[in-house]
């Protein structure tokens, strides 16, 4: 049996065959069955009609008003360049909105207040990939950041350390150290739909670390470690680095204490001429090249494996950032990443 399709007829044609068939159930007791098959309607219409009648009487089959509910309108373009902006250049907790991150459901508040119109979670989704958004693990960063000074790291200091490492015929070194847990997973497993892989591990936590630094040439240089980082330790790496390297080195590292101690200084003063040691901005780790290696090695070296013991573990990790040494190509995509692009 086919049925009419009720939209695709006008509001006086849907009306009166609304009336015809409630009119032939109710008052000529035609069974439903017959009046869906006499007059091509289905099941769902015929007895919402009827249900209808039976609350409403009569006026309550004149159909609806069709379309786009009223006051219900379209983001007009600049509302919606003023939503982009505002979800590029803020965080939903900057506009006293209860999310912490933009999500489908904040963009759908945001875009309420500032406009006052009420979107579907699934309308503010396409919207948003209509703008270009997508979801995104997004990344931390300090609040203590101070812009000016990554600014004049930018604009100023770096391209000073660069001339003066080109004038010495030197080589620019980004340095970090790093701590490594057994414990440490990354990546995914396949299993059973609704069923949590189980990946089985020791129940015991060690770990290492490592120093590490890295050129936009392809140079890998590194130390592994089991105790503290130190001093004495930093020392240690940093007589290795200036002896492999076979002219000046400009180590560009964070703030951290020991790179700032009296006795790393009074060392780099006694060797001015093989070594100068530089300070990032505070709080900007993504500006230093030497982070990509980091995750390269928590991901693969030691996220994707299970040591059992911590001898296994710094074998492993020695034997993964030989293999990189190995592939100086890998080293050089390090320094592609957007944030750290301005080094290469």
């Amino acid at each position: 049996m086919s049925t009419q399709d009720g939209r695709k007829l006008s509001s006086s044609v849907l009306h009166d065959l609304r009336q015809r068939v409630v009119s032939a159930v109710e008052e000529q007791g035609v069974k439903a069955v017959d009046a869906m098959r006499i007059f091509g309607v289905g099941r769902t219409a015929l007895f919402r009609w009827l249900k209808s009648y039976r609350s409403g009487g009569i006026g309550s089959l004149v159909p609806g008003r069709r379309g786009r509910t009223k006051g219900h309108t379209k983001l007009k373009p600049h509302q919606a360049a003023t939503i982009v902006r505002l979800i590029e250049d803020r965080c939903p907790d900057q506009l006293k909105l209860p999310f912490a991150l933009w999500t489908r459901e904040a963009v759908r508040e945001l875009i309420h207040r500032r406009t006052g119109l009420s979107l579907s979670v699934s309308t503010v989704g396409r919207l948003l990939r209509g703008w270009g958004f997508t979801p995104q693990k997004p990344v931390r960063r300090a609040y203590e950041k101070n812009p000016a000074l990554v600014r004049q790291w930018m604009e100023s200091t770096y391209p000073s350390i660069r001339r003066e490492a080109e004038a010495a015929n030197g080589e620019i070194h980004w340095g970090d150290e790093m701590g490594l847990r057994s414990d440490h997973q990354a990546g995914t497993s396949y299993g059973r739909r609704g069923k949590t892989p189980v990946i089985p591990g020791t129940g015991q936590r060690f770990g290492c670390n490592m120093i590490s630094t890295v050129t936009n040439q392809g140079k890998l240089t590194f130390m592994v470690f089991k105790e503290r980082f130190t001093r004495t330790v930093f020392l240690r790496f940093l007589a290795r680095l200036v002896r492999q390297a076979g002219r000046k080195v400009f180590l560009i590292v964070d703030g951290h204490p020991v790179h700032r101690s009296k006795a790393v200084r009074d060392w780099v003063e006694r060797n001015t001429g093989k070594i100068s040691l530089h300070q990032l901005p505070g709080y900007s780790p993504d500006l230093n090249p030497d982070e990509l290696l980091n995750n390269d090695v928590k991901s693969n070296a030691l996220g994707r494996r299970r040591p059992q013991d911590r001898e296994s573990m710094i074998s492993g990790v020695r034997n993964y950032l030989r293999s990189r040494q190995l592939s100086p190509n890998v080293v050089i995509n390090y320094f592609k990443h957007p944030s750290v692009a301005y080094a290469a």
